[in-house]
């Protein structure tokens, strides 16, 4: 299960040939986010599990999820930003089903991340499910 906006997303990598063009295109996913307010860059948004800093902000609008988030890499804010992609719109419930791993290979992520990367992924898509979970 995939939100629109993450099959748009998949539908660009398609046309990207090389690692390098969808790797700038993540970036520039990440630069095109609003940034996180310094109000909202504290420990209790803060992802453990990741080398870079990385803070998440979820909030539930009408019962589907809606999540910022900011990092000091930029490589990170394009996979936070792709992760908005994937998850904000959705219920708690449909989180839950989400396969990320599955719907993240679509782009071929997995094979070009460093295993940091890999791990601090992981780390941000757990933070949404449990903040998801809370909300069911």
């Amino acid at each position: 299960m995939a939100t629109p906006a993450f099959e748009e997303l998949v539908e660009d990598f398609e046309f990207l040939d090389d690692w390098e063009d969808r790797y700038r295109h993540v970036i520039d996913l990440g630069k095109s986010m609003d940034p996180l307010p310094a109000a909202l860059r504290v420990p209790a948004t803060k992802v453990d599990g990741c080398a870079s800093q990385v803070w998440l902000h979820a909030q539930f609008d009408g019962g589907k999820l809606h999540f910022d988030g900011a990092s000091d890499a930029m490589i990170v804010s394009g996979l936070i930003a792709v992760l908005r992609l994937l998850f904000n719109g959705l219920t708690p419930a449909e989180v839950g089903k989400v396969d990320a791993k599955s719907e993240l290979a679509r782009l071929g992520l997995n094979d070009h991340l460093s295993a940091q990367r890999s791990n601090g992924l992981r780390a941000m898509i757990e933070r949404i499910r449990e903040t998801a979970a809370q909300e069911a």
